[in-house]
């Protein structure tokens, strides 16, 4: 059995992680901790559990085995490398930290502690980011030149984030608004499907004025292989379609954000004498959650798809897009 801490309970998934860790029969919630006790005290009744005021004792506890982090990313690298420091298994939520230079520190605290560390990035185990990783992977596209993403939602226009959750439209806890509570997804995804980033321009906007942060931004990556990435994210978003796309000189992979509606065209594939777009019935296999996964790691030693490293470079090339946004000039990354 996994005895987990729940370390901060300030992020709008907490509930989530704690839902999964509940339901999972190889797992327990055994206290939790944050550092607003009204905010802490309320989740530790919701879960049935003590609530721990002093984070360095709950720490040295040796009835927690794993800890579970979703307070604001500011506090991330001095909890993370507290946790590791005391051989504590390591669930974060995204982002992993707001500088990369803190990222860094984190990487190394994980890795000399030894400990298995899980960074929340679920999209890496849909079905379609699995398929679109396999057709770049077996050369479909031909070399790669483009990419666009899109995610979005009316989270500034609804005014989703008061009281415990106002810290999202706070630059100084959060890091940045819409890219990088919602952006982040799809910037860890164009990384992954694209590799090595070289440079980046960007233009962040608070289009909707409710909240002190950018709610709206477009990017555009040059990636090392060549492609370009373009990107927006925005938190006002009333309706309409989160598309990704990528193009390649031999095809064309996308969606318009369901997965019915996947095509593929690709001159790698064509039959004998026919050419047309495939849109596949069958796709890759879900991965388990980055929670079950972590789990099943902790307890059976069973390889994670996620790495610290991962979260590492998608903290690198958020900075560098808000570095861009921020000076209206091109950051090398």
């Amino acid at each position: 059995m996994l005895r987990t801490a729940m370390l901060g309970v300030a992020h709008v998934h907490a509930n989530g992680y704690a839902r999964q860790i509940i339901e999972h029969p190889e797992a327990q919630i055994v206290c939790v901790w944050d550092d607003q006790a009204d905010r802490g005290t309320a989740a530790a009744a919701r879960y049935g559990v003590p609530f721990a005021d002093d984070l360095e004792a709950l720490l040295s506890r040796q009835d927690v085995d794993g800890v579970v982090v979703n307070a604001p990313t500011d506090q991330h690298p001095e909890i993370l490398i507290a946790a590791a420091a005391h051989g504590k298994h390591i669930f974060t939520e995204k982002a992993l930290t707001i500088a990369t230079a803190d990222a860094d520190r984190v990487v190394d605290a994980v890795h000399a502690s030894g400990i298995k560390f899980m960074i929340s990035l679920p999209r890496r185990t849909w079905p379609e980011s699995l398929f679109f990783k396999q057709v770049l992977d077996e050369g479909w596209l031909g070399r790669v030149t483009m990419m666009r993403a899109r995610l979005a939602h009316p989270g500034a226009l609804d005014r989703w984030f008061s009281g415990p959750t106002a810290w999202f439209g706070d630059r100084e806890q959060a890091g940045g608004g819409a890219l990088f509570d919602l952006g982040c997804h799809i910037v860890d995804l164009m990384g992954w499907f694209l590799g090595e980033p070289a440079s980046v321009v960007a233009v962040t906007q608070n289009f909707s004025g409710e909240y002190d942060i950018d709610d709206q931004t477009v990017a555009i990556v040059q990636f090392k292989q060549g492609a370009l990435g373009i990107l927006d994210c925005t938190w006002v978003h009333r309706a309409g379609p989160n598309p990704i796309e990528i193009y390649g000189t031999e095809g064309y992979a996308g969606y318009d954000g369901r997965r019915e509606s996947i095509q593929l065209i690709s001159n790698e594939l064509q039959p004998e004498g026919i050419r047309g777009s495939i849109h596949p019935l069958e796709l890759p296999e879900a991965l388990p959650s980055p929670m079950d996964q972590w789990i099943s790691a902790v307890l059976h030693d069973t390889p994670m798809t996620i790495g610290i490293e991962d979260g590492r470079n998608l903290t690198r090339l958020m900075e560098a897009i808000y570095q861009a946004a921020d000076s209206g000039c091109q950051v090398v990354v």
